[in-house]
């Protein structure tokens, strides 16, 4: 253990210490459990200016968002460390986290709210203005992209549906086929009522200026002018860390990419692990993790409370055991049972002599 922890085996561990398993966090240590959170410290959407859906807090920066976090759960008695998980195995009964600095830290319960990896489109810069005028999530960014030119980059089936969604926000919007498939039919139809335009041709570049998104450029040399780019990114899970417990990713049913399979309440199918967030919801937002992380919470407590009270059932039953079967409890027994008769000689006389 860290000389920096005093607890020997904490009631939960909780891997990732963004939005999802702070408020996890949160809700275990007001439950006054002694919590631990294992931060690597590279939150998704730290690309972005300020994360937006969360009431009261709309448009706060990310990291702001996280320091305050840190800070509530400090206040209940939870411990944030910043330390990379690396590896979970389960010995003597708890589990055993391993850290990229050689730390060890144990716990009875698992909360893993490792996130997911956007895996973006193979276009020479785009990685380079991600979170910025690169996007993916109206919800997210719509609003501050209204009324400006739009393109987004045809890649897949949902390419077409993008297009639509996003036209809510701007009516100049256009469609980049890129390497999508062809519109059908009736979706060559609902794209025209909308007024998007579609272009042709494989997208090979930005177009830069100030810092800034200018445009498109296509295979053919023309660029498109636009403001912001939507692109539909491959979620991949970060699930890794539980690959020795037997939890792994899979392929999600969209196809979107992977994300690691758990219940209603973020309850996996190794006993003793939870999941919440991004690593198991790919398509939840801010508001919808924070939610996955209490609901998750709640489970564990559940889970826990069942289990103090099955420990603390066998130690009572084994006091009265051990009451009912001791030289003292059987001497009162007999005393009651045989009167001036005792164990020994004395017991082998007849009554009265």
């Amino acid at each position: 253990m860290s000389e920096e922890l005093d607890s020997d085996v904490f009631d939960v561990i909780v891997i990732g210490g963004g939005v999802a398993g702070l408020s996890g966090a949160l809700t275990l240590s007001r439950a006054r459990r002694s919590v631990l959170v294992l931060d690597a410290g590279e939150p998704r959407n730290v690309p972005a200016a300020a994360a937006h859906g969360l009431v009261s807090r709309d448009g706060v920066a990310p990291l702001d968002l996280l320091r305050a976090g840190r800070a509530e759960v400090g206040l209940y008695g939870g411990r944030v460390l910043s330390e990379r998980a690396t590896t979970a195995t389960r010995v003597d009964g708890v589990f055993a986290v391993g850290t990229q600095g050689g730390k060890t830290f144990r716990a009875r319960r698992l909360l893993v709210t490792t996130g997911l990896v956007d895996e973006l489109p193979q276009v020479p810069g785009l990685s380079e203005r991600w979170g910025r005028d690169v996007l993916h999530c109206p919800y997210c960014h719509g609003w501050e992209v209204r009324d400006t030119p739009i393109g987004v980059l045809g890649t897949g089936a949902a390419s077409v549906h993008q297009a639509l969604l996003f036209r809510q926000w701007s009516s100049q919007v256009t469609l980049f086929l890129h390497t999508g498939p062809e519109p059908e039919e009736d979706q060559w139809e609902r794209l025209a009522a909308r007024g998007i335009e579609v272009v042709q041709g494989e997208v090979t570049g930005l177009e830069i200026a100030d810092d800034k998104l200018g445009g498109v450029r296509l295979a053919s040399g023309l660029v498109i002018p636009v403001q912001s780019l939507v692109v539909a990114p491959r979620f991949i899970a970060q699930g890794g860390v539980l690959a020795r417990l037997g939890v792994v990713p899979a392929p999600h049913a969209m196809g979107v990419g992977t994300y690691v399979p758990a219940d209603a309440g973020g309850a996996t199918d190794v006993a003793g692990v939870w999941v919440a967030g991004n690593v198991t919801d790919v398509m939840a937002g801010l508001a919808q993790a924070q939610a996955g992380g209490v609901s998750a919470a709640a489970a564990i407590n559940a889970d826990l409370v069942n289990a103090d009270v099955d420990e603390a059932v066998a130690r009572h039953r084994a006091a009265r055991f051990q009451e009912t079967f001791s030289a003292e409890s059987e001497a009162k027994v007999s005393a009651r049972v045989l009167g001036e008769s005792r164990h020994g000689l004395d017991s082998l006389l007849p009554f009265g002599e």
